[in-house]
């Protein structure tokens, strides 16, 4: 897949509506970072989510038990979402894969074609430089009605 051209509507809908568990590396406590925004959202739009950063003390997150890393993590993950620097996305995919996963999913601004590759080559679906928060307001999505708020 070439990610320098937009990912059509239906491959971002296909992922997004597929996947019920995603492990977010990088998820931070901090309530001003993006990440921890990301995170609530698709957290109260009905995701499993699973937050991954390896700082010592950070045990929780959002009442969400925090792992140090994807191999640590005990039940199967269907999406890895990175919210670090592009450089780090291959190794991210490689664990990726062994744990596997379907998707992975680099932040905006996280953007690493040798990782792309690898991951896909294992057979996940990848998507770099978007944000599946502000991708599930777009007109493809139709929200979940069934959910309390």
């Amino acid at each position: 897949m070439n990610h320098n051209e937009p990912y059509s509507d239906e491959y971002l809908k296909d992922i997004l509506s597929s996947v019920k568990t995603i492990a977010m590396v990088g998820a931070s406590p901090d309530k001003t970072k993006f990440s921890y925004g990301v995170l609530r959202v698709l957290h109260e739009t009905g995701y499993n989510m699973i937050p991954v950063n390896p700082r010592p003390g950070i045990i929780e997150i959002r009442g969400l038990k925090v792992y140090p890393d994807l191999k640590a993590i005990d039940k199967p993950v269907d999406m890895v979402e990175v919210f670090r620097k592009s450089e780090d996305l291959y190794s991210i995919a490689e664990e990726a894969i062994a744990i596997n996963a379907k998707v992975l999913w680099g932040q905006i601004g996280v953007i690493n074609h040798d990782a792309a590759k690898l991951a896909e080559e294992a057979g996940l679906k990848v998507v770099m430089n978007r944000c599946p928060k502000i991708e599930l307001f777009r007109p493809f999505w139709k929200p979940r009605l069934d959910l309390k708020i």
